[in-house]
């Protein structure tokens, strides 16, 4: 049984504030640009005066960076939950399964992909605490794809730094074409997300077990 105390009053009420802020600030970006965010606007949605906003947040960038935070742990908890529910044990099969769900993820909330993935805020970088649970993903994928090397199902440099960047540049060119092009087409639909299978298996089999030998 945990014997943490549970929150006070007060700070329910403050973690609440911060919630709503953060709620705010994610659709006023929807509208107006992710790059265009205003404490002021964020302010006037909420009802209060823009010294008030300052008792949550002391600048634009930590507004930033709490979004941050909360949108890597939100697609963490979607690629952990998908393979968490697969009723399969093959490996390849689990990755493939975890990589969608990613990619549904960033479909469906295009807002916290660009601040997450696309350097579309200038000046802004992640806080450690706010890049973390990205880390904890990313060493995720690189321990499915080192169960596919121990099962040989993949050669070993496809659990490399090299295949990590190969992975992550063709799912995100992916993603890119989809967002940019399409986004408001279904995953299963879109002229881009649909073939993140077929560009996924290109992977794989450019990182087949036989890989180098003739």
């Amino acid at each position: 049984m945990s014997t943490a105390a549970a929150p006070d009053r007060r700070t329910r009420r403050r973690q609440e504030t911060i919630g709503e802020i953060l709620d705010v600030a994610i659709e006023l970006m929807e509208a107006e640009g992710v790059a265009a965010l205003s404490l002021s606007a964020v302010a006037r949605r909420l009802g209060m005066q823009p010294p008030s906003l300052y008792q949550y947040f002391p600048s634009k960038m930590a507004i930033y960076d709490a979004l941050f935070q909360r949108g890597a742990e939100l697609f963490q908890a979607a690629q952990r939950d998908a393979v968490a529910a697969a009723t399969t044990d093959d490996v390849v099969e689990l990755h493939l399964i975890g990589t969608t769900a990613f990619a549904r993820w960033c479909m469906q909330n295009p807002v916290y992909s660009q601040l997450l993935f696309w350097r579309t805020v200038p000046g802004f970088e992640p806080s450690p605490e706010a890049f973390a649970p990205a880390q904890e993903t990313l060493a995720d994928v690189r321990r499915h794809l080192q169960a596919a090397v121990d099962a040989g199902r993949l050669h070993p440099d496809a659990a490399s730094d090299e295949g990590l960047a190969v992975l992550t540049s063709v799912t995100s060119g992916v993603l890119s074409q989809q967002i940019a092009n399409e986004p408001d087409a279904p995953f299963e639909e879109g002229r881009f997300s649909r073939l993140l299978p077929v560009v996924l298996e290109m992977f794989y089999q450019h990182y087949a077990p036989t890989r180098g030998r003739r």
